[in-house]
């Protein structure tokens, strides 16, 4: 009997939070049950199952249970341990679908207008989402509506306090010293409410009489500018649809499957206007859709403020639990509804439909977006016999010119996307010469000693990419047998012949040139090449201005320092006129003519 085998028949009948690994011990899933005998069985019992969680049961080979005092508990562990191992049949939504909001901070007596992608529970009244354009809204509020832009706190300013310049260029009231009123300036604030909340005819008519000023005084490019606020605001009111005669706020969710594919549709209704639609593709290991949904809505409102009443096409089990969670973390009480008729009912029906549409009509797009992430994934473990399906993957590349400032870079990929975030890049620090083997030693040393610690840096990878053949992969596997690095896989990718070398297999492995698992190691091997020479030639070029301005006379270190942080490159400085160069710190005429006459003689 298996150890899997062994602990089923041993499962508790209390609620918490159950944990499905693979063969290297690698978190599969993380799921939470009300009783965990009767949920966790229900993936190994026959029955019609979507092909997502097939395949995640095939991949289990263990598993561990932690019991809970309450279901409520077990919502909140699960969703900690998501956001700390990112399992691969879990929903995971990037940050990249964070939309923009602007915000007011309706309780000070001189409130803020201010853009952010952050929501949090601090008082502010927040506008959005906005998919675009949202920053450019704030230059309209801004022209048409001038408002403290400052940080500081009116009430504890020094005596003898002078407003800044937007007071006396006339873009700020001044509220600071007390050059309007409390009165005076919450009707702006007011007025930017109303323009927030769709009324854009004043705001509108400022912009026409700007605009028609600028031209007369013939000063065409602030007329242009006006002209384009114009038409930005226009936008904002052509791309609401309006769906219900009141003003009322929903946030609308519809799942769907065929069996192979889920999607997601999520339609925003602000103020009886639909201005926002969109459409996620869910990897889920859910057994049904009402789970997933309800894993869906997790992921969903951890940057998101929800609306007061949330509607779906199916019910959720866990609704209450969810609830609960909003209102602790974001103050608002939510109430999940499913409708039966009326307006409601049409907008859910709205929904359903743009997520049949998308998952019919995306159909070829989606399996293609699968196969060259997860899918190249998956056939990258079974080609190259990896231990660990290779969902974080790194990759080193070396970069210099005949050994002078000598960089390497560190690229990130998971699930078969670059995660920018965790790039890293790094000097060579105890290289002497053009060794790129002992530079991969000495990177990869640095790496695997921050392996397991509690820090960004520490996030262990499943597979490490190191550019090159059989010598740089060598050095890599002396460094991780010195540190006793164990269940990470190693191999190198050769370039021109796009060979694969691993530790087992000195031959290498001579991918199939259109395999999606190829076309993965060649996308993050060049990711890892050009992130590596944009570092080298920013470092270079800093380092060859410092050297060419030690010739001139009056360029000292603190002046080339400033001097470096002005133009960042030589031909930066030999285009820059003399007063350009003045106008850095510490640099008189003398000195300025000085530098202008070394480049330009």
């Amino acid at each position: 009997m298996t150890i899997l085998e062994q602990k089923l028949q041993r499962l508790p009948t209390q609620s918490g939070v159950y944990i499905y690994r693979d063969k290297m011990d690698n978190i599969l899933y993380v799921g939470k049950a009300k009783v965990l005998r009767n949920r966790i069985k229900q993936y190994f019992m026959a029955g019609d199952k979507t092909n997502k969680v097939k395949a995640l049961v095939r991949h289990i080979y263990d598993l561990d249970v932690i019991v809970t005092p309450s279901e409520g508990d077990a919502f909140s562990l699960e969703n900690t341990l998501i956001k700390k191992y990112k399992p691969p049949y879990n929903i995971l939504l990037k940050d990249d679908k964070q939309y923009g909001y602007i915000k007011v901070d309706v309780n000070s007596k001189y409130p803020r207008v201010l853009f952010t992608r952050k929501l949090e529970n601090d008082g502010y009244k927040y506008f959005g989402p906005y998919t675009g354009g949202g920053s450019m809204l704030i230059e309209i509020i801004n022209t048409c509506f001038h408002t403290a832009k400052c940080k500081y706190d009116f009430d504890k300013l020094p005596k003898g306090f002078r407003p800044c310049l937007n007071y006396y260029i006339d873009n700020c009231p001044a509220p600071c010293v007390n050059k309007t009123s409390e009165v005076e300036y919450r009707a702006i604030i007011n007025d930017i409410l109303s323009l927030l909340s769709g009324n854009t005819q004043q705001a509108n008519e400022i912009l026409t009489a700007k605009m028609q000023d600028y031209a007369e005084k013939m000063l065409y490019e602030q007329a242009k500018d006006m002209r384009d606020y114009i038409n930005l605001l226009r936008h904002f009111c052509e791309k609401k649809v309006v769906v219900i005669n009141k003003s009322v706020d929903y946030d609308v969710f519809a799942v769907c499957s065929n069996g192979y594919n889920t999607v997601c549709n999520n339609i925003t209704v602000r103020q009886g206007n639909v201005v926002l639609s969109d459409n996620f593709v869910i990897n889920d290991g859910g057994l049904d859709l009402s789970q997933t949904l309800a894993s869906f809505l997790m992921s969903h409102y951890q940057n998101t403020i929800p609306t007061s009443q949330v509607l779906l096409n199916m019910p959720i089990s866990d609704q209450e639990l969810l609830a609960e969670l909003m209102y602790k973390q974001y103050g608002v009480k939510v109430e999940f509804i499913c409708p039966k008729q009326g307006d409601k009912k049409r907008i859910v029906d709205m929904s359903t439909a743009n997520a049949l549409e998308y998952l019919d009509k995306s159909q070829d797009n989606i399996d293609k977006q699968y196969n060259m992430t997860l899918g190249a994934v998956s056939q990258l473990h079974e080609m190259l016999h990896l231990n660990n399906i290779p969902r974080r993957i790194e990759c080193y590349d070396i970069s210099n010119i005949s050994g002078v400032d000598k960089v390497a870079s560190m690229v990130v990929f998971t699930n078969g996307v670059a995660d920018k975030t965790q790039y890293r890049r790094f000097k060579i620090k105890t290289v002497e010469g053009a060794d790129d083997f002992a530079c991969m030693a000495e990177v990869i040393s640095r790496r695997v000693a921050h392996i397991d610690k509690d820090d960004d840096f520490g996030t262990r990878p499943d597979l490490i990419v190191v550019d090159g053949g059989l010598g740089q992969l060598g050095y890599a596997d002396k460094v991780f047998n010195d540190n006793n690095i164990r269940n990470i896989d190693l191999v190198s990718l050769a370039k021109r012949e796009e060979i694969v070398y691993t530790m087992e297999n000195r031959n290498g492995y001579q991918l199939p040139m259109h395999s999606y698992a190829l076309s993965l190691l060649i996308n993050v091997r060049d990711e890892a090449h050009r992130f590596a020479i944009t570092y080298f030639r920013q470092l270079h070029g800093k380092n060859s201005l410092k050297s060419v301005l030690d010739n001139i006379d009056g360029v000292g270190k603190k002046r080339q320092v400033e001097l470096v942080r002005r133009f960042n490159n030589i031909e930066n400085i030999t285009n820059a006129s003399v007063e350009d160069i003045m106008q850095v710190d510490g640099i008189p005429r003398k000195v300025a003519e000085n530098i202008y006459r070394y480049f330009n003689s």
